[in-house]
């Protein structure tokens, strides 16, 4: 099975390019088999994408932007539901290939079929755990009362840098929230001039075929 990854190698958009090359630089780093088809420079890639894209997955105005990933004719996804396997650790599953052994991937699915399943402990410990020890009872008890009280102070302190970390953090949260939202409009307005190229280019498409059609029909009245 062949990954095939659409993208757009002369695309005027930057969020498009980075992107494009989030996706290829994953999969370079799993080491996943893939290949680039161009739509800028193959008019038969670029309808077959367009035509391969589920109706449900293409956005409102039913052109779908790269970069857009198939395995052999089964569609995966946009970069967004790529983006987000990434951040399951899912992307082999996104990809419809098996996880390697060992990989992130393959842990959490073995530990997902282990949770389903069900593990059960022994029903019954060693007798000899429940009857213990009376001394070392006493002297546990002894020592968790002396922890208590060399402890009081450390809650505090950890309070007090808890809650001044809180602080920090929110206003991190804060910037972070408004530089993401500034990225993102910078990301529409990009992906919306890249639009409009891609229609440019239709309409151009369009009008060299109807010029060549008139200058056939010339051809064939002049002989």
């Amino acid at each position: 099975m062949v990954i095939k990854v659409f993208l757009a190698s002369s695309s005027g958009s930057t969020a498009i390019k980075k992107k494009q090359q989030d996706v290829v630089a994953f999969l370079e780093a799993l080491k996943v088999d893939y290949t680039e088809l161009d739509i800028a420079c193959s008019e038969q890639n670029r309808m077959w994408m367009r035509q391969n894209v589920p109706e449900e997955k293409k956005p409102s105005n039913g052109i779908p932007l790269p970069p857009q990933i198939f395995n052999e004719e089964s569609y995966c996804g946009d970069y967004d539901t790529f983006f987000d396997a990434k951040e399951d650790n899912t992307v082999y599953a996104f990809l419809g290939l098996p996880p390697p052994p060992g990989s992130k991937e393959a842990l959490q699915a073995e530990k997902e079929h282990i949770m389903q399943n069900g593990t059960h402990g022994e029903e019954n410990p060693d007798a000899s755990v429940h009857n213990g020890d009376a001394q070392g009872e006493e002297e546990g008890q002894a020592g968790d009362e002396k922890e208590g009280e060399d402890g009081g102070a450390d809650d505090k302190a950890t309070e007090l840098e808890t809650s001044r970390g809180e602080d920090l953090a929110e206003e991190g949260e804060a910037v972070e929230e408004t530089d993401e939202e500034a990225q993102e409009e910078e990301d529409e307005e990009q992906e919306e001039e890249e639009l409009q190229q891609l229609e440019d280019q239709d309409e151009r498409s369009s009008e060299e075929e109807e010029e060549e059609a008139e200058l056939e029909e010339a051809e064939e009245k002049a002989e």
